[in-house]
C-alpha cells in the first residue's frame, strides 16, 4: 500500500511539475511585453534627445529584429523581410530546440535597441525587470539561455546588416553652409542650431527604390512681390498665427513632437523633452494594438510595419528639404514684416520644404491602415504624459491630416509643405504596403474575409 501510495504521489508530482514547465508558454505570449519593450526604448529616445530622422533609425532596426525573430515561430502566419527589404538576409538557424521565440523576439529588441542609443543603463535596468519577470513566469533556465544566445545571434545579425547603411560614414560629413540670398534656408531663433542631418538623403532606405523616387513638385518660386503665389503663404502663415482659436492652438501643441524644445528666461536658459514625430506614431501604434486585442504576433508585426513607413519617409522628406532649402516662415517674417513675431511652436533647425510631419503621418497612417482598417477609431492619448488632453480620431487618415495641418497652426510651415508633403506621404506608404509582404496569402485571405 505504501508502495502505491509512494507511486501516486510520484505520477501527480510529475504530472503538476510538467504543468508548471510549460505553463509559462501563454504568459510569453502576452503582447504587453512587447508594447512595454517599444514604450520604453521611446522614453529612452526622448531621454536622449535623438533628432527626428536619427530617432527612426533606432525603432526599425530593433523592430525589424524582434519581427524576423517572431515569425520563426509562425511561418504559416508571418513571411519573412528578407528579401524584400534592403539588404536583410535571413536569421541563422538556432542551433537549440529550446528557444522560445517570443521570449528571443523580446530579448533580440532589446539588445539591437541598446546597441542604438546612448543611456544604455537605462535599457539594462528595464531588460533586469524583465529578466525577473521572466523567471518569475518560471521559464525553465535551459529555455532562457537558448533564447538569450539566439537573441544574441539575431542581434549580431541585425547590428551587422544596419552598420550597412550609411548612418556611420554620414556622422563624418560636412555641415550645411549657409547660403546667401533670401530664399535659402537659415538658422531659426532662439538659439540658430546648425541644421540636423543634411545628408540624411545617403542613408539607405528600406524599401523605396531611393531617396528621391517619389519627389514632390517643386515649391512656389521665391517671390516677395506683394499678391504673388508665394507671397500668399507667407502672409497667410503670419495671419493664421496671429488668429488661431483655441481648437487651433490645441492642435498645434498636440502635434508639436518636437524632442527639444529651449526656454530661455533672462541669462538661463532651460529645455524640454518631448517624443519625436515618429514617436508619436509609434504611440498610436501602441494604443490601436492594444485596443484591438492584437496578439503578440500581430503586435510585432504592426509596430514593424509602421516603423519601416517612417523610415524611408523621413530619408523621403529629408531628400526634398535639403535640394530645396526652402526658407522657414519665421526667417522672412522677422525680416520684413515683423521682427517681434514669433511662432506658436519653435521653428524645427531644418529646412521647409516638404512639412515632415506631413510626409511621415500620412505614410504611417497608410501603413496601419493597411492593417486595421480605413474606419478604425482611436483616442490617442499619447501626449497626456507631456500634458495635453487626448484627442479621438475617426481613422488614421484622420489623423494624419490634423498632424498636418497643424504645421500650419503653429507658425511654422506654408501650406504648400503641408499639402504636397501629404502627397509626398501618401506615394511612399502605399508603395511600401504594396511592396512588401508580412502576412501570407493565407493569412490576408483570412483577414478580408472578416
Amino acid at each position: 500500500m505504501n508502495k502505491f501510495k509512494l507511486l501516486i504521489i510520484s505520477v501527480l508530482t510529475l504530472h503538476f511539475g510538467c504543468e508548471r514547465d510549460t505553463s509559462y508558454l501563454s504568459q510569453l505570449q502576452d503582447p504587453s511585453l512587447f508594447r512595454d519593450a517599444m514604450k520604453n526604448l521611446s522614453n529612452i529616445v526622448v531621454y536622449d534627445i535623438f533628432s527626428p530622422p536619427v530617432a527612426s533609425r533606432v525603432y526599425v532596426y530593433p523592430s525589424i529584429a524582434a519581427y524576423e525573430t517572431m515569425r520563426l515561430a509562425l511561418p504559416d502566419q508571418y513571411q519573412s523581410l528578407s528579401g524584400q527589404i534592403k539588404g536583410l538576409t535571413p536569421l541563422p538557424e538556432a542551433n537549440s530546440d529550446q528557444v522560445n521565440y517570443n521570449l528571443a523576439a523580446l530579448l533580440a529588441f532589446n539588445k539591437v535597441g541598446k546597441m542604438l542609443i546612448f543611456s544604455e543603463d537605462r535599457m539594462e535596468k528595464f531588460q533586469e525587470a524583465l529578466d525577473q519577470k521572466i523567471r518569475d513566469f518560471g521559464v525553465p533556465r535551459s529555455v532562457r539561455i537558448a533564447s538569450e544566445n539566439f537573441a544574441e545571434t539575431v542581434a549580431i545579425h541585425i547590428k551587422n546588416w544596419a552598420d550597412g547603411d550609411n548612418y556611420n560614414q554620414t556622422r563624418t560629413f560636412p555641415k550645411y553652409t549657409i547660403l546667401d540670398g533670401d530664399r535659402f534656408w537659415k538658422p531659426t531663433p532662439p538659439d540658430y542650431m546648425d541644421g540636423i542631418e543634411p545628408h540624411w538623403n545617403q542613408i539607405r532606405t528600406m524599401v523605396l527604390d531611393s531617396a528621391g523616387q517619389f519627389p514632390p513638385k517643386d515649391p512656389l518660386p521665391f517671390d516677395l512681390t506683394k499678391g504673388s503665389p508665394f507671397q500668399k503663404q507667407l502672409q497667410q502663415v503670419y495671419e493664421v498665427g496671429g488668429g488661431l482659436g483655441e481648437e487651433e492652438l490645441a492642435i498645434a501643441k498636440f502635434w508639436d513632437c518636437n524632442p527639444y524644445v529651449t526656454h530661455h528666461r533672462g541669462h538661463a536658459m532651460f529645455a524640454t523633452k518631448k517624443i519625436t514625430p515618429g514617436g508619436h506614431w509609434i504611440g498610436i501604434t501602441n494604443i490601436v494594438t492594444k485596443q484591438a486585442e492584437s496578439d503578440f504576433g500581430e503586435t510585432i508585426n504592426a509596430f514593424t510595419n509602421v516603423s519601416i513607413a517612417l523610415f524611408d519617409a523621413f530619408i523621403s522628406c529629408w531628400d526634398e528639404k535639403w535640394k530645396t532649402l526652402v526658407v522657414r516662415p519665421e526667417t522672412l517674417i522677422n525680416k520684413y514684416y515683423d521682427e517681434e513675431w514669433l511662432p506658436v511652436l519653435q521653428t524645427p533647425p531644418f529646412p521647409e520644404y516638404t512639412s515632415g510631419h506631413s510626409v511621415i503621418s500620412r505614410a504611417a497612417a497608410i501603413a496601419l491602415t493597411d492593417i486595421y482598417g480605413p474606419d478604425f477609431r482611436f483616442e490617442d492619448t499619447t501626449e497626456l504624459e507631456y500634458g495635453l488632453p487626448a484627442r479621438t480620431f475617426d481613422s488614421f487618415i484622420a489623423a494624419s491630416e490634423e498632424a498636418a495641418i497643424s504645421r500650419l497652426y503653429g507658425g511654422i510651415h506654408y501650406m504648400m509643405a503641408i499639402e504636397e508633403g501629404v502627397k509626398q506621404g501618401e506615394n511612399v506608404g502605399k508603395f511600401i504596403v504594396n511592396k512588401i509582404q508580412t502576412n501570407t496569402p493565407l493569412q490576408n485571405d483570412l483577414a478580408a474575409s472578416n
